[in-house]
């Protein structure tokens, strides 16, 4: 007799506790892994005496399961889901659900979406944000794909999605195909950014004030209280408490300076680049962890390139007040860069969505989840034509209240040579974008010298181009006017 509510493919951290979630919920789920041992040892440990139903074989997973038959997949991103795909599909019948709540491409889940629905088969692509502990007690969840599906799955997903202080849960539907994944994607890439920014308010204060690790996170924590207030700020103050049990020293110091990285951030940045968005922290903060992992090259080189010799002077307490400040400026940079992203998506690939209820569902469950987020949903929903959030009138008084400590910083940064490519770079764009008049205008003549690319021009209208022969050897033909 099928008894399952939904099956979940893969028991990996994130499968094995979001299985957990949805029974704690009432739901009854029905498991399966390629490594079928581990569905046994699921069964016989934390899945023990829950409505929980291990099975050892697609078919068997789909004949426990009610109909229409629901089934996440929760595997390694790229061929891993296309293979799990082409092994279900000749088992499944009409209006059947796939959900991939892995970190897919978006790409990707757009051509599962449109070939899974020549079948009449009903495909989602969602993403899950919370980690190991979100994904057991309440994750943010960015479900898109066949619209057909959501109201198959809204419920479930709703209830096993974290809840805010008035109890609406961080899931709702994103938008077609690959709406859900692409949101998670840019999450991913502001978490990027997030704690880039962080690292580097860690390194000015150790390196530069020379403030321990312990000191840091009773600082931390103390802005955690304020506007700052977010689950990477709590973590960073937990982390810096940490001591070491073999060695005694502080836990952090004894952590190698090489980050990894899954690909969400990166994909962020070629994104960016290919749509022209100017999403400068997030990318600075993936090349940031690209340098980290040259730490051999790093080593070598730390004996021959010389830098300032230079201390720091001023004011401690002052100067820690002015990096509480830099790092908030520099996160609404960053987050306006990923909202920018997303709108010009939603124009490339025709999706409709709700930025106020994109923020709604990051507030909880998810690693970027702030108090912080509340004022983008009120931003966006006192103008949902916000062009930019730099321009709502919360965030421009946020910036211009806290941008000469931010100077101050990036500029000590440059003078101690403590690299922090996020601030700075936050800070250029902030420059860049509220600048009337950029030296674009020398860029184009000179792509007009050696190209004839045309230039328009500040006493013609917009959208006619103009030619000079620079040289007087060039003639008058000019190349199309184009950008890619």
């Amino acid at each position: 007799m099928s008894r399952a509510d939904i099956g979940l493919i893969g028991l990996a951290v994130m499968g094995e506790n979001l299985v957990l979630n949805m029974a704690s919920h009432g739901f009854t789920v029905a498991v399966y892994n390629r490594t079928t041992a581990k569905v046994d040892a699921f069964m016989a440990d934390r899945a023990r005496g829950q409505s929980i139903i291990g099975t050892h074989s697609p078919a068997e997973l789909l004949a426990q399961l009610k109909k229409p038959r629901r089934v996440m997949l929760m595997v390694q991103a790229g061929q891993a889901v296309d293979r799990v795909i082409a092994e279900l599909v000749p088992l499944l019948d009409q209006g059947d659900i796939l959900i991939d709540g892995g970190n897919s491409n978006y790409q990707d889940t757009i051509r599962r979406t449109r070939e899974l629905a020549a079948k009449d088969l009903l495909y989602v692509g969602t993403g899950v944000s919370g980690g190991e502990e979100g994904a057991l007690k309440g994750p943010s969840i960015m479900p898109g794909g066949n619209p057909d599906a959501w109201p198959h799955i809204k419920d479930l997903f709703q209830a096993i999605a974290a809840k805010v202080a008035d109890g609406s849960p961080c899931c709702d539907w994103v938008g077609r195909d690959g709406a859900g994944h692409y949101v998670k994607m840019v999450h991913n890439g502001i978490e990027y950014g997030d704690m880039q920014m962080i690292a580097e308010a860690y390194a000015l204060m150790r390196e530069g004030l020379g403030i321990e690790p312990p000191a840091q996170s009773a600082i931390f924590k103390q802005w955690n209280e304020g506007e700052l207030d977010s689950y990477l700020i709590e973590i960073t103050g937990d982390i810096l408490a940490k001591t070491d049990d073999e060695t005694g020293q502080p836990m952090v110091d004894v952590i190698l300076d090489t980050a990894g990285q899954k690909g969400t951030g990166k994909w962020t940045g070629i994104d960016a680049l290919q749509l022209g968005a100017p999403v400068t922290a997030i990318t600075e903060a993936v090349f940031s962890r690209a340098l980290s992992f040259l730490k051999d090259e790093r080593v070598a080189a730390a004996d021959v390139l010389q830098g300032p010799d230079a201390s720091f002077t001023g004011d401690k307490d002052a100067f820690v007040e002015d990096i509480r400040q830099a790092l908030y400026a520099a996160k609404i940079c960053s987050y306006a860069q990923g909202y920018q992203l997303l709108a010009l998506a939603a124009r490339e690939y025709g999706w409709e969505l709700n930025y106020g209820g994109i923020a709604l569902l990051w507030r909880g469950g998810c690693i970027i989840r702030a108090q912080f987020l509340g004022r983008i949903k009120e931003a966006f929903d006192a103008d949902p034509t916000l062009a930019n959030l730099l321009l709502a009138p919360y965030f421009s008084d946020a910036l211009a209240q806290t941008q000469a400590s931010w100077r101050r910083v990036v500029a000590t940064a440059a003078t101690l040579g403590i690299p922090v490519p996020t601030f700075a770079s936050a800070l250029a764009y902030y420059d860049g974008y509220r600048s009337a008049r950029l030296p674009a205008n020398l860029l184009q003549a000179q792509r007009d010298y050696f190209g004839a690319h045309t230039y328009e021009r500040t006493d013609q209208p917009r959208g006619m181009f103009f030619h000079t022969n620079w040289t007087g050897r060039g003639g008058t033909t000019a190349s199309t006017a184009y950008n890619v």
